[in-house]
Order: C-alpha cells, then sequence, then structure tokens
C-alpha cells in the first residue's frame, strides 16, 4: 500500500476529517474490455464526532471518468460544510452521485454506528448471512489463458467471466470445459453490440449461464426493449442509481448496484427497494476495492441473487479486520472495521 496524497485537519468544533489516497497492488493485472489496472488507486474518508471515527472509501466511476484525486478534490471543496456535522439526507444534496459521496456516506454510516453503539444490522434492520461471491476471471488475450485461470479457480463456485467482443463464445466454451461445476456469469462491460448479443445467446443457452451483464453500451441499449432473452441481462453502467431505474427496468431484469455509482449506501438501500419493488433481480459489484469498501456492498449483497465483492481477493494485501472468504463463502463483517 503506498499513501499518494493526504489532507488532515481539525476542521471545526463539531467534526473532524481526514481524506486521503492510497494505491492497493493488485496481483495480478485486471483486465476488462478496454481497461487495465495493475493498483487499485483508493480515496479514505474519515471522519470523527465526539470522540467516535467513521470511514469509508472509494475508488470512483472510471467510465464516468472520475478518479481518486478528482474524489478527493470533491471531498475538500465540501469540507466547510462537513465540518459543521451534516446528516446523511443533506449529503445527498451536497455531492452528485459517485465516488465522493460514496466514500463521506459510508463514512457517515460508520460513525452513526458508532456513536449508537449499535451495528450496521440494527440501523438498517438487515439480518446477516453468510453470501457466496463470484470470482472474477479476467479479459486475457486468448481463451485458454482464460480457462487457465478458471481452472486454477477451483474453490470458487461462481465465476463472474470479463469479456470482450473478441471470440466470447470461445472463451465461455473454453471456461465452461475447465470448470463444468462452477456457476458462470458474464460481464462484457458495454463492449457488444446487438447483432453479436443475438448471435452469441442462442450458442450460450447450453453453457448454462447465470446471467450476462451490460453487453451494449450505456445509452445504446434501447433495442433491448421488448427483446426477449433466454438468459437474465443485467444493468451495470446503464443503471447508475433510481433516476435511471424507470427505463433500464424496462431493458433489463437484473439491476447491478454498485456503491460507487449511487454514491453511497443510502442511495444503494432506495434502489434495492426500488428495483425489487420493480420486480428486478439484484445483483451488488464493486471497482476492485478493499474490504473497507466492500462492508457496505456486503449490506446490500444481503439482498441480492448475484454477488460481486471480490475486489480483496485481487489485491496484494488487505485490512487486518477485512471480511473472510473462504471457497467464495464471505460470512462475516467485523464492526471495527465498518458497520
Amino acid at each position: 500500500k503506498r499513501q499518494r496524497r493526504q489532507s488532515s485537519a481539525r476542521l471545526g468544533p463539531l467534526m473532524k476529517i481526514c481524506a486521503h489516497l492510497e494505491d492497493w497492488e493488485l496481483v495480478h493485472p485486471f483486465r476488462i474490455s478496454g481497461m487495465e489496472w495493475i493498483t487499485s488507486p483508493t480515496l479514505v474518508v474519515q471522519l470523527e464526532e465526539d470522540g467516535f471515527v467513521g470511514r469509508g472509501e472509494a475508488q470512483g466511476v472510471f467510465y464516468l471518468d472520475e478518479t481518486a484525486a478528482g474524489l478527493f478534490e470533491q471531498v475538500d471543496r465540501i469540507a466547510p460544510e462537513i465540518r459543521k456535522g451534516i446528516t446523511r439526507e443533506e449529503l445527498q444534496h451536497l455531492l452528485p452521485a459517485g465516488g465522493a459521496r460514496n466514500a463521506v456516506d459510508c463514512a457517515l454510516w460508520d460513525l452513526e454506528c458508532k456513536k449508537a453503539g449499535k451495528t450496521i444490522w440494527e440501523l438498517t434492520g438487515i439480518d446477516p448471512k453468510p453470501v457466496t461471491t463470484v470470482f472474477t476471471i479476467g479479459l486475457e488475450p486468448t481463451p485458454e489463458e482464460m480457462a487457465a485461470k478458471a481452472a486454477a479457480a477451483a474453490d470458487a463456485p461462481v465465476l463472474k467471466i470479463k469479456l470482450s467482443n473478441d471470440r466470447p463464445y470461445e472463451r465461455l466454451a473454453a471456461i465452461r470445459a475447465a470448470r463444468p461445476d462452477a456457476e458462470l456469469v458474464v460481464d462484457a462491460n458495454q463492449g457488444w453490440d446487438f447483432e453479436l448479443l443475438k448471435a452469441v445467446i442462442p450458442r450460450c443457452v447450453d453453457l448454462n449461464l447465470g446471467m450476462i451483464e451490460q453487453p451494449l453500451p450505456r445509452g445504446g441499449d434501447e433495442m433491448l426493449e421488448g427483446f426477449h432473452s433466454p438468459i437474465t441481462l443485467a444493468a451495470d453502467e446503464s443503471c447508475l442509481d433510481t433516476s435511471e431505474l424507470e427505463a433500464c427496468a424496462r431493458r433489463y431484469s437484473m439491476i447491478n448496484i454498485k456503491l460507487d455509482k449511487t454514491g453511497g449506501l443510502t442511495e444503494a438501500l432506495k434502489l434495492a427497494n426500488a428495483a425489487k419493488a420493480k420486480g428486478c433481480k439484484l445483483m451488488v459489484g464493486n471497482m476492485v476495492g478493499t474490504s473497507l469498501g466492500m462492508a457496505p456492498a456486503f449490506v446490500i449483497a444481503q439482498l441480492c441473487d448475484f454477488v460481486d465483492i471480490d475486489g480483496p481477493l485481487l489485491l496484494k494485501y488487505d485490512h487486518p479486520l477485512g471480511l473472510q472468504y473462504a471457497k467464495g463463502v464471505v460470512s462475516e463483517l467485523d464492526s471495527r472495521l465498518w458497520g
């Protein structure tokens, strides 16, 4: 872990704020359609009030051109308001949905838990249970390389396969042959067009896929209205928060909720409830963060059909009190870390 930039000061009589940037090294380069990471640049926000401390983490929404440094600047601009003491509801009007608001919102939730002497489960009324997370197989140059990575992840019962428009079926077929026991879900990260989707789906039926996430580009998926897919289609980039749910619910039968997109747990809970009311299935995702970022996502995971909170498994290091992973099962959240 390498600290890149830090701002720490006593900002007022009611609340202290500390915001800093971290880089967390990945075990291997992580590739999706059109992107590659070797570290996970991260914003961490810490709020202190009456001797109690709450923390939140965010990586930002890369396809909206968010960067960790940019998130830092957003938080710095509203520091005068934060120092006065703000509620989560007030925060929704101070920052737009995105990574900066996510880090502050989650820090406020954590602070509220610590001050009240209650867990996040008591505050939200959600009953915690173990969940099974996917393990992500990043995009590699050949189907054979991806199949080898899938075979090496023998302890993972659910694999999430990153695909582009380069031989998607061949990659999936190779992975299915290597892991006939695994549940497979697909993430195309906006890398297909409608013609490719229509060509690939019939071939994939026999591969028994759990769902296909974001096959078409954000803003270019209106042709999915009225389209019947034998495989569940999930919206990720196309659904940032509740303001975009109405259109997405007509095009997709599953919504992937990410706290960096919604701007925190507060809006994520609203989106989860609204999507369920429309009959949508739910998934929770991540932007490759540490357990500090996965902890509030673990709360949303309790409401979901698919869970993708494997970020810490892709990093070389994690927090000492981080989430515990055992053969894909995440069973416990330590409130000393968050919540």
